[in-house]
């Protein structure tokens, strides 16, 4: 394996995902390292990590002129579960009121300094911010207080760190990361030149800073030609198996979706109690009460705030939500939140451009609700929703009933007559609808299909050459 490459001023190396797929490592090293009792704090750029031994870490929002204190602690709440999941534990969530975000400390100079005693009192090891912040408030806030200071986005890309297994989540993750970070760099990092041994480093007149920038680059370059490639490996795969129905599980992150795809295929798909527990995109095949195989995919967990580029670095993954013929979204009704949870995913679905596919909503976790009349009024309230516990396995044959039902939807009738060459065409016929009727003809196999609407595209893309319409000509 070639040398690793590093961003290295002290500390100890923090690999993410270099050279997992055959290309030159990198491994981002910490800028600083801080120590406090038996804990030691390293962070990887802006992306920090957390070590084994939990961190004491406050939690800050800002309430401005366009949310309410009521808003934002929640947010701040749901960050606080990240936090947690991350390794972390919370000493306290805390709230400033102002205008609009300080340009250079996020907060006011006085909170800085009021949260200064407290951080040196406590033993504070890290603050953790709601919003995304510049790299010049990181730098101020670091300085100000010497911990180190991360927001929501370095968050999420530490838990997909901890959550990536296969080598497209792992590319997937490492890109993001470094995309987050190339902004961050500054003049505080020092030589990435030095562990590359001698290949194209430093151009004539260019700084150290900007070394570093172009390595980055080149390894971001070099991140998005392999994703390119798996993505085309990933529409391979779902070629080969365009010929069975395809549901997509979707959701806020921790609604259950792993767990209701382990109960409907028997997969044995790792499932937590935990935000982003899943990742990886994983897809298994199971049985409609007619009989029909079918495959059911489940992906990663939508959030609040979750940014763009990171939406953009997991577009391959999400594929699946954009080839499925029908997507089951699955809300964690027990949840105080879980309409704005809805209304956080129906958001993700539309920059996805998904929000008009066919779509069958499941209210998941109803055995954490006691009171039969909170039942009752999800049940007036969301009356095409279909409640189920996935880990009870309650209202499961209701559900699979239910999605037989959308993806049949309409129907049609089709006519195909197929070459006897191609009668290997039969069975992807067979497994998008229902065959009436057959009839050996000179020219071919004559098949008479009903079918769901949802399959006529795909079976006129792929066999309209065969298809007959009117009194038996070709159409």
């Amino acid at each position: 394996m070639a040398s690793p490459v590093a961003l290295q001023c002290g500390g100890t190396a923090v690999p993410l995902g270099g050279g997992m797929d055959g290309g030159r490592e990198i491994g981002l090293m910490a800028h600083s390292s801080h120590r406090t009792g038996h804990t030691e704090v390293l962070e990887a750029g802006s992306v920090q990590q957390f070590k084994e031994v939990p961190e004491r870490t406050l939690v800050v929002g800002l309430v401005h002129r366009h949310t309410s204190r009521t808003e934002v602690m929640e947010h701040l709440q749901e960050l606080a579960a990240l936090v947690r999941s991350a390794g972390g534990t919370v000493e306290d969530l805390l709230l400033q009121e102002r205008p609009a975000p300080d340009v250079a400390y996020y907060l006011g100079r006085g909170k800085v300094e009021e949260l200064r005693g407290r951080i040196l009192q406590e033993g504070i090891h890290a603050v953790v911010f709601d919003d995304e912040l510049t790299p010049v408030q990181v730098r101020n806030l670091e300085r100000a207080w010497g911990i180190k200071v991360l927001d929501r986005t370095g968050i999420i890309l530490h838990i997909f760190a901890q959550q990536a297994r296969t080598v497209e989540a792992q590319v997937q993750v490492e890109l993001a990361q470094l995309q987050y970070l190339l902004p961050r760099l500054s003049r505080m990092w020092t030589h990435l030149s030095k562990q590359v041994g001698g290949i194209g480093t430093r151009g004539p007149g260019e700084t150290q800073l900007e070394t570093d920038r172009r390595l980055i680059r080149r390894r971001i370059q070099h991140l998005q030609r392999r994703l390119r490639e798996i993505t085309r490996q990933r529409e391979q795969r779902r070629r080969g198996r365009d010929q069975l129905p395809c549901f997509a599980l979707v959701g806020y992150t921790n609604a259950g979706k792993s767990t209701l795809l382990n109960a409907l295929t028997n997969a044995g798909v790792r499932a937590e109690d935990r935000l982003f527990s899943t990742l990886d995109t994983t897809v298994r095949a199971f049985r409609l009460p007619s009989g029909q195989r079918a495959l059911l995919s489940d992906t990663v967990g939508f959030l609040h705030k979750l940014p763009p580029h990171l939406i953009a670095c997991f577009h391959s993954t999400l594929a699946e939500v954009l080839e499925a013929d029908v997507l089951l979204h699955v809300v964690d009704v027990s949840h105080p939140r879980f309409r704005h949870h809805m209304r956080v995913v129906q958001e993700t679905l539309q920059q996805l451009g998904a929000a008009e596919k066919p779509t069958l909503l499941v209210f998941n976790k109803i055995d954490r609700i006691r009171e039969p009349e909170l039942l009752r009024q999800l049940e007036r309230e969301f009356p095409e929703a279909v409640l189920i516990s996935a880990q009870r396995g309650i209202n499961l044959r209701a559900l699979l009933l239910h999605m037989q039902r959308a993806y049949e939807g309409d129907t049609e009738l089709l006519t195909f007559v197929v070459p006897y060459a191609q009668l290997r065409a039969l069975e992807e016929l067979r497994n998008s609808g229902e065959i009436l009727a057959q009839e050996a003809l000179p020219e071919g196999l004559l098949v008479r299909l009903r079918c769901p609407v949802v399959a006529v595209s795909r079976l006129r893309g792929r066999y309209g050459a065969y298809l007959m319409s009117g009194m038996g000509a070709p159409s």
